[in-house]
């Protein structure tokens, strides 16, 4: 191969590669916050003991195998020289007061006051689980002089576990102390030990091995038995050594109420000092160095590192925990408000007398932008000609390279207009069909919408009131067969025109729809026709109405059938420029908060509402998910699936009344759960990139979506004409 044929292979390749890591971009930082947040909820699960956790409890076994020196001996196992260990006693007249399990936030604080009150030492066997949650009380035990020693990391019988469980456990617990107190020690007590007597043919080859390690194993000989909570005094009877004799005390300062514990320590230290006894450590006791060790360098900065982790961890999913319990209220309160107030909106406008004032018999002008929409646009004019109502159409060709102009102009179709301009945008296309306008009521359409027949008559009898400037229309999936249209189909009826009756109730309607909205052209003049400052067009000129004075209401029949994406990415582009139009034009129209006269009702009602179930609620309610997925897998499973099932079932009784309210078919509602399992997830991850988009100051470009032009209203004419060739998308 030539050396330019080769170059020329380079150059493309590395044009394909380009391509290839430029593609995964727009779900990167998404992606990163999403493991970021599970990485978080398994570092709590770990230190929680949810995860790894193992509590299985072994039955008692054979002693046969254990050395009668040590059956016979002291708590205090030294098996560190392989073949020769010894059991070892504490001196009489001394005490070491052992706690186990903590330490404890609230339990082990009252333990340490004690202690310090009555001068006395002691020796915490702590967790790793608890010691890397609470580091702080690892730190004040060793700047008060206790000593400490290992209790493993999360508490197994360590008969079960193999050397390479057991080795982690230690390290593990060491890693947590050199993060909280920067020392190593040489002390340790396995978890559900007792006496030393009691080692078996299962325990005591761990002992060994533990002793092989380098520690030293702290059993007890004197069983307090505070963990049963047997009260005050029959705790300091059975923590009481016989006579003088010395003996290793087992108390508890976690796992549970240790008032008692609290309680039987202010009696029981200075009674046995007054008996001559001393509380100390339990090296000191045997006359040994001291068990701690200080750790520096790599060692000291990883267990610093951890600490540091799971104290984010910790305080990032307590946060967590209080915005689920935040979005569960927020849920039911706005399917409790949804319901409420939608039941109210169809109750007023479905009286046989309701009207919103004399009947409005003028024609109007319908513009319907259109660009590169040559699949659509003859359904689209078809349908408007069959309208009931007097009407002009105006169709704005916005410089489409398709001939989507000449079809219109070939169809020789009476009051039927085309205004062909340079590609300007959708803004431009409408503000341009508002100036060719000859009436005074304008109706907007996108280019892929068909209406019924009497769509314009029942979107324009709102203008019966002086006081209504703009006219929310009722938006219908057309294309629902497919299950990304189905998904769609109960997201529009539920989540997009429940919605609209509520905000109609409370008088600040968010959005005009782009595919069906009526508007007086006075209104539009006052506030300066359709503006190109957002992605979002319609919320943008809607919030512009309710600033300047005028009421914006929804007329539930004027319905139109709109082609919904059909495929994830089409959907994806769609929804992440509405999500991110959305949020400019809240930011864009944010002095309406404080702003007083008619306007001020939407600055005080409908823009914080706007801002939180369009913006901050989607936002959060993925937590609900997070929970769900970490409870089935390590928490309460049944729990869990039952709080997810109350909350579908909650969803789904405000789906079925919206598909009453919408006279729907309930055939559709079978894809719910799956909807909540995979579409809601999607629009999650579309709404953190826009939110991830605002805040870097990043910039979307108009996105033109495939159509196939299959969208036809019920009851219309077939087009003639169905188009076949596959377009390609225009950014």
């Amino acid at each position: 191969m030539a050396s330019s044929d080769r170059r020329t292979a380079r150059q493309a390749a590395g044009k394909r590669s380009a391509v290839r890591r430029r593609m995964p971009m727009r779900y990167l930082l998404p992606s990163l916050f999403l493991v970021a947040l599970l990485a978080m909820l398994m570092l709590r699960g770990y230190v929680h003991s949810e995860i790894l956790a193992d509590h299985r409890v072994r039955p008692p076994a054979s002693s046969g195998q254990v050395p009668e020196q040590i059956l016979g001996g002291g708590p205090v196992i030294d098996a560190r020289v392989p073949g020769a260990p010894k059991a070892l006693r504490i001196p009489d007249k001394n005490l070491v007061l052992t706690f186990d399990d903590g330490p404890d936030p609230v339990w082990t604080p009252k333990v340490l006051d004690k202690l310090k009150e009555y001068d006395a030492h002691a020796v915490f066997f702590v967790t790793g689980t608890m010691a890397s949650r609470h580091p702080e009380l690892v730190e004040r035990m060793v700047a008060e002089g206790h000593e400490i020693g290992l209790h493993t990391f999360n508490h197994p019988d360590l008969a079960l576990q193999t050397q390479s469980r057991i080795d982690w456990e230690l390290s593990q617990n060491q890693l947590a102390l050199a993060g909280a107190a920067g020392i190593r020690t040489s002390l340790f007590r396995p978890p559900y030990s007792s006496f030393s007597d009691a080692l078996d043919d299962k325990s005591w080859p761990v002992t060994e091995y533990i002793g092989s390690r380098g520690y030293i194993t702290a059993f007890n000989d004197t069983d307090s038995e505070d963990w049963k909570r047997p009260g005050v005094d029959a705790i300091i009877k059975r923590a009481t050594p016989q006579g003088t004799k010395g003996s290793i005390v087992l108390m508890h300062d976690s796992g549970g109420d240790r008032s008692q514990t609290v309680a039987a320590l202010d009696r029981f230290l200075p009674d046995m000092k007054q008996r001559g006894y001393r509380f100390t450590h339990l090296t000191e006791a045997l006359g040994a160095p001291t068990a701690h060790t200080p750790v520096t360098g790599p060692e000291l900065w990883k267990g610093k590192a951890w600490v540091a982790a799971v104290a984010v961890s910790e305080e990032t999913t307590s946060v967590l925990t209080v915005g689920l319990a935040l979005i569960g209220g927020l849920v039911l309160a706005r399917f409790g408000l949804m319901l409420v107030l939608s039941f109210g909106h169809a109750r007023k406008v479905r009286r046989r007398r309701f009207r919103w004032g004399p009947a409005v018999t003028e024609p109007v002008t319908v513009l319907v932008p259109a660009y590169n929409e040559k699949e659509c646009i003859e359904n689209t004019v078809r349908s408007l000609m069959e309208s009931d109502h007097p009407i002009e159409v105006i169709v704005i060709d916005d410089g489409s390279t398709d001939g989507t102009a000449d079809l219109v102009d070939d169809m020789w179709l009476p009051n039927v207009r085309v205004v062909r301009q340079v590609n300007s945008g959708k803004p431009e296309a409408l503000n341009n069909g508002i100036r060719n306008a000859r009436h005074d009521l304008i109706v907007m359409m996108d280019g892929d919408t068909v209406f019924e027949p009497s769509t314009v008559r029942e979107l324009v009898q709102p203008f019966g009131d002086p006081r209504v400037g703009a006219v929310a229309g009722n938006a219908k999936v057309g294309n629902r067969d497919t299950l990304i249209g189905a998904w769609q189909h109960i997201e529009y009826v539920m989540g997009f025109n429940l919605d609209r009756r509520m905000y109609d109730v409370l008088r600040c309607m968010p959005t005009i729809p782009g595919a069906v909205g009526a508007f007086r052209r006075q209104a539009l003049e006052r506030v300066g026709g359709m503006s190109e400052d957002t992605l979002a067009e319609d919320t943008d000129i809607t919030m512009a109405m309710h600033r300047d004075g005028w009421r914006v209401v929804y007329a539930e029949r004027a319905r139109a059938w709109t082609e919904a994406p059909e495929s994830v990415q089409q959907l994806w582009s769609q929804r992440y420029r509405w999500s991110y139009g959305t949020m400019q034009a809240i930011w864009k129209h944010r002095r309406a908060v404080i702003e007083s006269g008619p306007s001020g009702r939407f600055g005080r009602v409908g823009l914080p509402l706007v801002s939180l179930f369009m913006v901050l609620f989607p936002l959060l309610a993925p937590l609900i998910d997070v929970f769900l997925l970490y409870g089935l897998v390590f928490g309460p499973t049944q729990k869990t699936i039952v709080a997810w099932l109350a909350v579908l079932a909650i969803q789904a009784v405000c789906a079925a009344y919206a598909f009453r309210l919408d006279k729907e078919r309930m055939v559709h509602l079978i894809s719910l759960p799956l909807q909540q399992l995979l579409y809601r997830q999607l629009m999650y991850v579309v709404l953190l990139q826009s939110w991830i988009t605002a805040l870097t100051g990043g910039r979307l470009r108009w996105q033109k979506l495939r159509r196939t032009g299959a969208v036809e209203a019920p009851g219309s004419i077939p087009s003639p004409r169905k188009a076949s060739e596959e377009r390609w998308p225009v950014a």
